[in-house]
């Protein structure tokens, strides 16, 4: 079975706690993505999605200038080793209902992002080699 760290995406963009909800919202248009990762340094310190930033911030009155990723983002994280294998992320994702989740070292440092996507591809090509494997077996030769 593969692990995650086979089919995750390496290059993660993300925000610091420090920096406005400005800056995460022109991030994330520029990126096409709803959720950055918060990060002091490579420490995992929660995630903004776009939705934080409404709901959170916007609708409270808020100035997405001056307030700060850290004051909507989420510190509870969901999250997965990068050596887990891929059923577990499937499963903490089917679990949790999303679509991406975070991938770290057992430091705890950040190391990637893996989406359902991802994980979908690898199990059906893991389904296509093991059926594969079956079809290629020998045959018992006939006398």
């Amino acid at each position: 079975m593969k692990q995650v760290k086979d089919v995750m995406t390496k290059e993660v963009e993300l925000i610091s706690p420090n920096d406005s909800l400005k800056d995460a919202a022109e991030k994330m248009r520029s990126l096409n993505v709803g959720p950055l990762p918060v990060c002091d340094g490579d420490r995992l310190k929660g995630i903004i999605t776009d939705r934080d930033i409404v709901v959170r911030a916007v609708s409270q009155g808020m100035d997405p200038s001056n307030t700060r990723v850290s004051q909507a983002m989420s510190d509870e994280i969901e999250y997965v080793y990068e050596d887990d294998d891929i059923s577990t992320a499937a499963r903490k994702m089917k679990e949790e209902q999303i679509r991406r989740i975070l991938v770290v070292n057992r430091d705890k440092r950040l190391v990637g992002i893996v989406a359902l996507g991802d994980i979908a591809e690898a199990l059906s090509s893991d389904e296509a080699g093991k059926t594969l494997e079956s079809i290629s077996e020998p045959s018992q030769p006939a006398h």
